[in-house]
């Protein structure tokens, strides 16, 4: 096989199997795909969607850390299964982004070694009030993650939304898993939680706080 058309092959090798940096064949400029998203590297607002990214992949990330900490200690419990069911949704929320971070070269927030300390903490410690505790948490953070995710998918819609459909589609799904989370806390007693209010309360404090925190750092 000749040099050139080896080229070739080897780039739509590498377009098709999700090569992320710009790819020529015989001089021309192919632009780099994901391989499940119709977004390119070229027609995305960069700047949006590498901030969405980075923040949705650092929450997930310290939601999949709260529910290891909440399966630390009622794993073998009556809840155990409602809790376990929730975690792995959220690992595939998890897996996702980081396809999404490997495939639009998103470097990952400096705070991730924070939050799964911090995150297996406010699991496990909301856990240790009882099945009650572990469900307020859920249904305070999740409250939280669904409205930051409606916050997204508005500044998608703002930025050509026909050119982000197959990302706003990935959100909206995760939003409505994250209300359906939200929904199982309340039914599993959530507000039967000591002091409910003033306790999610102050996790929504520090779920705002960490957003804010993931935008920056």
């Amino acid at each position: 096989m000749s040099w050139a058309p080896a080229a070739a092959v080897r780039s739509l090798w590498r377009l098709r199997t999700g090569a992320l940096r710009p790819l020529s064949v015989y001089g021309r400029r192919i632009s780099a795909r994901f391989y499940s998203l119709g977004m390119t590297l070229d027609s995305i607002n960069r700047a949006a969607v590498d901030r969405i990214i980075r923040v949705d992949h650092a929450g997930e990330y310290g939601a999949n850390r709260i529910n290891a900490g909440q399966m630390a200690v009622l794993g073998r419990t009556s809840v155990g299964p409602v809790i376990q069911k929730m975690w792995d949704q959220e690992k595939d929320h998890l897996k996702k982004f980081n396809e999404l971070m490997v495939a639009f070269r998103v470097r990952p927030r400096i705070l991730m070694p924070f939050r799964n300390v911090v995150g297996f903490a406010l699991g496990a410690g909301t856990a240790l009030l009882g099945k009650e505790g572990a469900m307020a948490c859920t249904v305070a953070v999740e409250e939280s993650i669904a409205h930051h995710y409606n916050n997204q998918i508005r500044t998608l819609m703002e930025k050509e939304p026909e050119k982000h459909e197959e990302l706003l589609q990935v959100i909206r799904k995760f939003r409505d898993e994250e209300l359906e989370h939200h929904d199982l806390g309340l039914e599993h007693d959530a507000q039967l939680a000591p002091a409910y209010t003033v306790l999610k309360s102050l996790i929504q404090a520090r779920c705002s706080v960490a957003i804010y925190l993931s935008e920056r750092f």
